[in-house]
């Protein structure tokens, strides 16, 4: 019957506008939560047989609910550099919970990049979702696997331990005096390595020959601990541009070389007529293209190595001495840069635009964690949402491919910025006025056909 026809349509009316009204509710409720995708409820109408001609049974309408999750938001500056924004496709790979992660367990899908160290120092955004990402291998390359999510782990920035590098590189910048006179009495005493080291144990120089000049390095060994390492020059008195050299450990105690005197190393150094450092004459050990300062482990054969009593590994230091001049100045030591780092402490976290999630200790030391992967999915629009802002692949969406940041389409990381909701709030009220109006109107349709059938009923009065 049409009138009843009619009055099916108008409760489908107002069956689909409240589908609308809710979605534009949920779009208005989250227009400042981070990387929110608005939903739109669509109508379709529902045609139905027509059984009589001349005659026309209403069919109604029926909603078809839109996601617009491939629309990408509004890139917006945060406080934080563990917030997260996705400039291009792609979404963050997120779980339930952190710590040993199982094939059982759930992983879903976010933009959501408020992320945050919790506790137990897991990188987890504002719903509880932990971030996952191809943990640092030993030799520091990450297994980057396209198509497995058990290769990626919830990321943790605490767990790390304390962070110490040992000195592996020396760059000394220093001039000896051109204009320094040689003292003959200094160089006949000098003859045997270990004098000038010596002297500088025991401050006599009765026991050694004082140098014409010193200076001394740094060294990290291989559990933090800083050493001092000094160099000491004597000008050669018959030939020109040239000076003996010694280097030794103060103390003397931090290394055994045999003796007492913590010698390492000693030899001559030559320099060119305008100045420089003439590399081909001068000794390998020492100064040289290749000079290396090499410490046996404490505990081994041979010497010179680290003493016994340190316990700590053995020390290949390359040395830079293509900066040492001979001008007629006084002698100084510009500076003498050793890299390494003594025992340091996680103090803050950085993220690199290819994903790369690095811990910042407060010895200047970066130590790479874990790289972070983005999902990429055919059909973005077809997935399905679950709360907190996440979403779970399906059959509309297609498999999820695992692309590092940056490649193979995948969009960049923006440390410190945030995705904003697409909500337009304009567009949603309009929305709100016209299915409030549509409505209404479905809610006459029912009142008229209802007048109809008591009309229809009253002919038999």
């Amino acid at each position: 019957m049409s009138i009843n026809s009619a009055m099916l349509s108008g409760v489908s009316g107002l069956i689909t506008n409240s589908s609308a009204l809710a979605a534009i509710s949920d779009n208005i409720a989250n227009v400042n939560t981070t990387a929110y995708k608005r939903n739109q409820v669509n109508f379709a109408n529902v045609v139905t047989a027509q059984a009589v001609k001349g005659r026309y049974s209403a069919g109604g309408v029926q909603a078809v609910t839109r996601q617009f999750i491939s629309q990408q938001g509004l890139i917006q500056s945060a406080t934080s550099p563990t917030d997260l924004g996705i400039s291009g496709d792609g979404f963050f790979v997120v779980a339930t919970k952190g710590g040993a992660l199982t094939a059982n367990d759930e992983r879903v899908f976010t933009r959501s990049g408020s992320f945050s160290v919790d506790a137990d120092g897991y990188l987890v955004n504002d719903a509880k979702l932990y971030l996952q990402g191809w943990p640092v291998q030993n030799d520091g390359t990450f297994n980057t696997n396209p198509s497995d999510l058990n290769m990626m782990q919830s990321i943790n920035v605490k767990n790390l331990g304390a962070a110490v590098r040992a000195t592996g590189n020396i760059v000394v910048n220093a001039n000896l005096n051109k204009s320094l006179v040689a003292d003959p009495a200094k160089n006949t005493s000098y003859t045997t390595p270990g004098m000038m080291a010596d002297w500088a144990l025991n401050q006599d120089p009765a026991t050694g020959v004082q140098p014409d000049f010193t200076f001394e390095m740094n060294v990290i060994d291989s559990v933090g601990a800083t050493h001092k390492v000094a160099v000491a020059f004597i000008k050669d008195d018959a030939t020109p541009n040239k000076w003996k050299a010694e280097m030794y450990a103060v103390p003397a105690t931090d290394i055994d070389d045999g003796t007492t005197n913590g010698l390492i190393a000693s030899g001559d150094v030559m320099f060119t007529a305008d100045g420089q450092l003439d590399l081909t004459h001068a000794d390998t050990t020492l100064f040289g293209p290749t000079a290396t300062l090499n410490l046996g482990a404490s505990g081994t054969a041979g010497t010179p190595r680290w003493a016994d009593s340190l316990g700590v590994q053995a020390s290949d230091i390359a040395l830079d001495w293509s900066k040492v001049t001979q001008y007629a100045s006084p002698s100084t030591l510009n500076s003498a840069n050793s890299d390494g780092a003594n025992v340091g402490n996680v103090v803050g976290v950085e993220v690199s635009e290819d994903g790369v999630v690095s811990a910042i200790f407060d010895n200047s030391e970066v130590r790479q964690i874990a790289k972070i992967g983005l999902a990429s999915f055919a059909n973005p629009d077809g997935l399905a949402a679950v709360s907190g802002n996440a979403y779970r692949a399906t059959i509309p969406s297609g498999e999820f491919v695992i692309k590092q940041p940056g490649i193979g389409g995948a969009g960049e990381i923006a440390a410190g910025t945030l995705e904003a909701s697409t909500v337009d709030l304009s567009a949603e009220f309009t929305g709100l006025i016209t299915t409030q109006k549509a409505y209404s109107a479905s809610s006459k349709i029912i009142t008229t056909a209802d007048q109809m059938l008591e009309e229809l009923i009253n002919i038999k009065r």
